[in-house]
């Protein structure tokens, strides 16, 4: 029992210290790597849009991240919203933000610039936070060379549905 005891505490300290030294990629966590330069919106809200003079909508929160693009291979499967994958879409896959959610995607390189909705969880890459559809990544000017660094902008969060109660 006293030699499981140091195995115990070492397993504990390593993963409290694999938590500390771990960037997060959520938006909403203050401080860390992939963090909005803006205040990130409760995500429990309902959907809101703000628009400013010019009728553009205004971001809920900005940060900054890798994308990659995905495309044939994953064409015709469905996605984490349950519809199918059209490579030609302007979709996008996002780990944590809610789905449905509207984002417009920024190339930091030669600011082009895409609205599109997260209809699916990923990428499943470590160090990249966004997956665009092939088609976004073309109009972005990213396809051929695979990934970028781009600007998210969140514009859109969609409703928090309510649970059914049963009284």
């Amino acid at each position: 029992m006293r030699a499981k005891l140091p195995m115990v505490l070492a397993s504990v300290f390593l993963g409290l210290g694999l938590l500390v030294v771990t960037p997060t990629v959520n938006p909403t966590t203050a401080g860390k790597t992939g963090n909005p330069l803006q205040p990130a919106p409760s995500l429990q809200t309902p959907s809101r849009s703000i628009s400013n003079s010019n009728g553009q909508p205004q971001p809920l929160a900005v940060w900054e991240c890798v994308s990659g693009w995905y495309g044939e291979p994953f064409d015709g499967q469905p996605t984490a919203t349950g519809e199918i994958y059209d490579m030609y879409a302007t979709t996008a896959a996002h780990p944590t933000l809610p789905l449905g959610s509207i984002v417009r995607i920024v190339n930091t390189r030669n600011h082009r610039s895409q609205v599109v909705r997260i209809n699916d969880r990923g990428p499943f890459v470590e160090g990249r936070e966004l997956d665009v559809s092939y088609e976004v990544a073309r109009r972005l000017g990213f396809d051929q060379r695979g990934l970028a660094k781009v600007r998210l902008e969140l514009l859109e969060v969609p409703p928090r549905l309510s649970p059914l109660r049963r009284d």
